[in-house]
């Protein structure tokens, strides 16, 4: 960058800036508060050349569509293409939520991002005695075949991109299968399917931990079998979205989320190239989802220093020669955790600066929060709301006319620079470890999230942090000014579908197909082969986790 400078150079400038913090900037005030990122990197009060003396334009930036990326994976972005426009959504029984989905895809919606609920997540049907009193809660209702028939009847898979959100590798293996089977049964090819599915092996066994979790060598064996399966049938399908967004909801860092992000993606790449595929065949569809937190900048620069150090990992460590394998795609959805219950209208404006700054950090698909969610599932209203924010986004402010529009910020460069070597530093720490799945087996991301989350609290609760309407601003007696949702009815629907099907399925298959998985469990196959013909014979979700369980085990995370 320095290169780049005309007539005064960066040491004199430097000297210029000493002077001006001494003669200007040191007889004025500043406010009693804390000048650093979220991720607690100190804030300078002015940005020079000098903060980026180091750079070189054509080594560090270059230019969008090529190496090292950082100002963009595609060489016109938005001024192509926008970024999809997929708003998260699933409630109730599947009957409600394809309502849902067509009203989205209705008011403009460019995708489809499914949400399902607590017993699918976990692994269980909606009638366990365990799970039932959650069912149709926190997503969408799916036991069997029957019910992702029903999610997306009416619906043109083959050309609406899908995002389904099976966090756990235990629920991604019978969703996923479920999802392909319907297609097959609806004469759409695999091939032709778009969509990502986020199939996260740390949710599972770190952030969204449940009662009988498998362990963390079975669900990270399960992830990886999702991305080998759809290397080879699914071509178009991205079968891992690491989800870098639940560990930051967990109170991770956006060093942290950056970090085991990238450290999950080399262990799966690590694993595939074990099994015998080439690189070239499953890289570029590894995709990421990352969090649009509340620190404005911060994220801007997150986003930029992942795509660059993920050309140099994929180029170094790997090898990786077609430029679509150092391509750091991934999508954004704005933070959860920063919502408010107290005047909930404000995370209209919270999730908007959000997006806004996924989008100038060149997201390549993007969900916007709505309003309620602190309180409830969205309503109609506060899902079109979001909607419209997005739509307001990309038609009216006039930011996608140009591409990285704060590349070059001294800023933003220097920000950049630092979260980049932080992050580095970080997975050079879980390699020490023997990688990411041994660093979950010892507990070590588990302290760290911790840690973190605790003092992210720990600010907002003394108010150091402060948060519009909960540690300042507040409302005496707020009445809250939105309706509160209610999830309709689904224990009984979904306990009736299930006593249909159980009479009418072929007992004798659905044994047939649970012991052919028992026996992929066993000989270490791939458990995708099984169940994606398997699943037509209407087994339940419920029942192939089992399975899973009786044949790998549970596991009981590290507490502290």
């Amino acid at each position: 960058m320095a290169k780049a400078l005309k007539g005064d150079s960066v040491k004199e400038i430097a000297e210029k800036r000493r002077e001006w913090m001494k003669d200007c900037y040191s007889k004025q005030n500043e406010l009693n508060q804390s000048f650093s990122s979220l991720s607690g990197i100190p804030i300078e009060p002015l940005y020079t050349p000098e903060h980026i003396a180091d750079m070189d334009y054509l080594r560090d930036l270059g230019f969008p569509g090529l190496e090292p990326f950082i100002r963009g994976v595609y060489p016109t972005m938005y001024r192509g293409r926008t970024w999809t426009q997929r708003q998260l959504a699933g409630y109730g029984p599947p009957e409600e939520t394809n309502k849902r989905y067509k009203f989205l895809l209705e008011q403009g919606a460019t995708g489809i991002n499914g949400v399902f609920d607590y017993p699918t997540l976990r692994g269980y049907d909606s009638t366990d005695p365990f799970a039932r009193a959650d069912a149709g809660r926190g997503g969408v209702a799916i036991d069997t075949i029957e019910d992702m028939r029903i999610l997306f009847e009416g619906i043109p898979i083959e050309k609406v991109s899908t995002s389904l959100v099976t966090c756990q590798p235990i629920c991604n293996i019978s969703i996923q299968s479920m999802y392909f089977a319907n297609a097959q049964n609806r004469g759409v090819p695999l091939a032709a399917l778009t969509g990502t599915s986020q199939n996260d092996f740390l949710l599972e066994t770190v952030v969204t931990i449940a009662p009988g979790v498998l362990p963390p060598e079975y669900s990270f064996k399960l992830s990886c079998d999702g991305i080998e399966y759809c290397t080879k049938n699914a071509p178009r399908w991205n079968p891992i979205s690491f989800a870098g967004y639940n560990y930051r909801e967990s109170g991770c860092t956006a060093i942290q989320e950056v970090a085991f992000v990238m450290s999950n993606a080399i262990a799966c790449a690590e694993e595939l190239l074990r099994r015998g595929l080439p690189l070239e065949s499953f890289a570029a569809r590894l995709s990421f989802f990352l969090s649009g937190h509340s620190d404005f900048f911060e994220e801007i620069a997150k986003y930029r220093a992942a795509r660059r150090l993920w050309a140099k990992i994929m180029k170094e460590r790997f090898g990786a020669k077609n430029p679509r394998d150092l391509m750091f795609r991934f999508h954004v959805q704005t933070a959860g955790v920063s919502l408010t219950a107290q005047q909930p209208l404000n995370n209209i404006s919270r999730a908007a600066y959000q997006a806004l700054s996924a989008v100038l950090g060149g997201a390549q698909s993007v969900h916007v929060d709505s309003y309620d969610e602190a309180l409830c599932n969205p309503t109609e209203l506060s899902s079109l709301t979001a909607l419209r924010t997005q739509q307001i986004l990309q038609l009216e402010t006039h930011v996608t006319h140009t591409i990285d529009p704060l590349g070059g910020s001294y800023f933003v460069e220097s920000l950049t620079n630092q979260l980049e070597k932080k992050i580095e530093d970080m997975i050079g720490e879980i390699d020490n470890m023997g990688g990411l799945v041994k660093a979950v087996k010892q507990g070590w991301i588990h302290q760290e999230i911790a840690n973190t989350a605790y003092e992210y609290q720990k600010a907002v609760e003394s108010g150091s942090m402060p948060v519009v309407g909960v540690n300042c601003y507040q409302i005496e007696d707020e009445v809250l000014p939105c309706d509160i949702f209610k999830i309709p009815e689904t224990l009984s629907i979904q306990e009736k579908k299930l006593e249909r099907i159980k009479k009418e399925r072929s007992a004798r298959e659905v044994a047939k197909v649970l012991d052919n998985l028992e026996r992929a469990c066993t000989d270490g196959e791939n458990l995708m082969d099984v169940l994606v013909d398997g699943v037509k014979s209407y087994v339940t979700e419920g029942e192939i986790s089992s399975a899973l369980k009786k044949n790998y085990g549970i596991w009981n995370p590290p507490l502290f």
